[in-house]
Formats: C-alpha cells, sequence, structure tokens
C-alpha cells in the first residue's frame, strides 16, 4: 500500500503555504506517495496567486472539508488533496506578522491531522512550521510540536530527534530554560532517549547504532568539579544500564568536543541534555536537510527543523530541502511500519 503522508500547513503568516503549495506540485514525490494537506485550500490557492505560480492541468488535488474528508479516506483512491479544517475562512491576517488567528489555525491544522492519524487514515503527519508566540497569544500554552504530538498519543515516554545522514542528536529535554535542565533530568529519562534513539537508529541504519551520550557540564563535569555531579548522579548510571541490555553507548563525553569530525564519523546518534546542546551542531552542519521527528508516539510524525521565516514568509524565497526530507523520512519510516 502507498504510504498517505499527511501535511500541515502551518502557520498560515509563514513560509508554511509556500513550502507545502510547492509540496504540491512536486512530481518526484507524488511518484512515492499520497500527499494529504491540512489546512485552507483558500490560503493555498492565495499563496500561489501571491507567488505567480501556476497548477498545471494535468494535477488533480482533491478538495474536502473535515466531514467528506471523514466519509471519504477509507475508500479514497490516492493523489493529492486538501481538507479544509475551515479555521480562517474569509478572516485577513498579515503575511509575516504574528497573529492568534493564525496561531489558532495552525493548532487546528495539527488536531485534524493527528485525528486522521489516530482513525488510520494517514501513516504518517510531516508538520510545517509553527509560531510558538502566535499559538500562546492564541491561548494555547504547548511550547511546540513535539509535546502536543506527545499528549495526543498519550505516550509514556518520547523524545525528540534531529535526523540527518550527516548529524544525529536525540534530547532528553527540549523547550525548557537552562536553569530548569538540571532538576528535569532523571536517570530513567536518559535512558529512554538512549533507548529509543538506539530503536530509531537501528531501524534506519540496519546495524546495532553506536551511539554518544553528552555529559551536561563543562568537559562532562570533570570528575564533580563542575556543576552537582549530574554525569555522576544520573547520566552515567543510565549508560550503564543501556550497556547492560547491550547497547553500544559511549560516554557521557565533554559536549564542547563530542561533535568533532572525527567522532561524528564513527557516531550513528548523539544522546544530548537540552535543546542547544544539539540543535547547534545540527543546524550549523545540516540545516537545509535534517529533519525533527518524535520517537515513541504510535503516531509517525516529522517534521522541518526550521522556523516560520516571517522575513521572507510569501516571496518564493523558502527553501524547500527540509520538507522534502521530512516527507521522505516519513515514507521510509511507514514502509518500514507495515
Amino acid at each position: 500500500m502507498r504510504p498517505r503522508i499527511a501535511l500541515t500547513l502551518g502557520d498560515p503568516a509563514g513560509v508554511g503555504p509556500e513550502i507545502i503549495l510547492k509540496m504540491l506540485l512536486n512530481r518526484e514525490l507524488h511518484s512515492q506517495c499520497d500527499l494529504i494537506v491540512f489546512g485552507e485550500p483558500t490560503i493555498v490557492d492565495r499563496c500561489r496567486q501571491h507567488l505567480g505560480l501556476t497548477v498545471p492541468d494535468s494535477l488533480k488535488i482533491d478538495r474536502f472539508d473535515l466531514n467528506q474528508w471523514q466519509k471519504t479516506a477509507s475508500h479514497w483512491p490516492g493523489g493529492l488533496a486538501i481538507v479544509d479544517v475551515g479555521s480562517i475562512g474569509q478572516k485577513n491576517f498579515s503575511i509575516g506578522q504574528v497573529s492568534p488567528l493564525c496561531g489558532q489555525a495552525s493548532y487546528d491544522y495539527i488536531q485534524a491531522a493527528i485525528d486522521s492519524a489516530l482513525r488510520n487514515e494517514v501513516s504518517a503527519i510531516a508538520t510545517a512550521p509553527i509560531n510558538k508566540e502566535a499559538m500562546h497569544r492564541a491561548g494555547i500554552k504547548y511550547p511546540g510540536h513535539t509535546e502536543i504530538f506527545a499528549d495526543r498519543a498519550q505516550a509514556s515516554r518520547w523524545c525528540m530527534m534531529q535526523y540527518s545522514e550527516l548529524l544525529t542528536c536525540s534530547f532528553v529535554t527540549v523547550h525548557v530554560g537552562y536553569a530548569e535542565v538540571p532538576r528535569l533530568l532523571t536517570i530513567e529519562n536518559v535512558f529512554d532517549t538512549i533507548e529509543l534513539t538506539r530503536n530509531a537508529m537501528l531501524r534506519l541504519r540496519n546495524k546495532e547504532p553506536h551511539l554518544v551520550v553528552c555529559g551536561l557540564n563543562p568537559h562532562a563535569g570533570e570528575h564533580g568539579l563542575f556543576g552537582d555531579r549530574e554525569e555522576e548522579r544520573i547520566i552515567v548510571p543510565a549508560i550503564e544500564r543501556a550497556r547492560n541490555l547491550g547497547m553500544h553507548v559511549e560516554g557521557p563525553l565533554p559536549p564542547d568536543t563530542a561533535f568533532v569530525p572525527w567522532k561524528r564519523s564513527s557516531t550513528d546518534a548523539f544522546i544530548c541534555m537540552y535543546h542547544d546542546q544539539g540543535h547547534i551542531p545540527v543546524k550549523a552542519l545540516a540545516f537545509d536537510c535534517s529533519v525533527n521527528t518524535t520517537l515513541g508516539l504510535r503516531i509517525l510524525r516529522t517534521s522541518v527543523d526550521h522556523g516560520t521565516a516571517f522575513d521572507i514568509a510569501w516571496q518564493g524565497r523558502a527553501q524547500t530541502s527540509s520538507m522534502e526530507a521530512a516527507i521522505k523520512l516519513a515514507i521510509r519510516l511507514s514502509i518500514d511500519r507495515s
């Protein structure tokens, strides 16, 4: 069965509509999967007109409202589709501006796609970028996509992984302030991140992966000289637990030397204690091709590894490589799961 990949439109005021439109026009992807956009056809049409793009007559894009999609999904023959979630409708919004209207809409698109995935109507979801400030202005307090999906999937354990062929990093903590990180680290969640990453990389690489775990403190604590002995109390016991189960795990390594070229070449994935510990090297080395995916869910979910880029929204300048990579990873994982 061909994978059905759901796409969310992201924040309408950002680069999401432009990127999603270009995915609908990407014939290479059409040969690999069906694409179903959860968003609003009027916004896609407005973006197309704004950019002066033409949809070929030969390209058939089905359009549904949510009720029609639910009734049709099980026997839809496949191809391309846009499901109208109807959040914005005829209301106006300003391109490139933070708006609670757009924040609410982006959240609604995610929820509709998740609903479809939970009904087994789609194989996986690839999400376009949202704006956290816009969502918070709309009264939606989730810190990001990852937490929304984990909540809806009722996951007992989960983690974010940034994947690319050049560098892959998983995160024990994600969208929290630095001051909160030490108290959020436990042996259990460090181990869970190691194991979830190991399982994902085993599927992707078809071999037992070699994992490197980063320390929390400079020099990985240097035997208690820095920090509150988080390495000795939390990180090392988690590594030992993983090793006892046969996983190939090294660390904790000092974060400032963990990502040097020779170490990257022998490592399948890095386990990072906090957001920027891994995001900085990933975005420095693989900004255009890395994919954000959430491990541990019953829903397959991938995403672009960039934001809404309001400064270039609807200008024809947004790069599509990260979204293409997200869709291709979703296809790959879908086929593997089936």
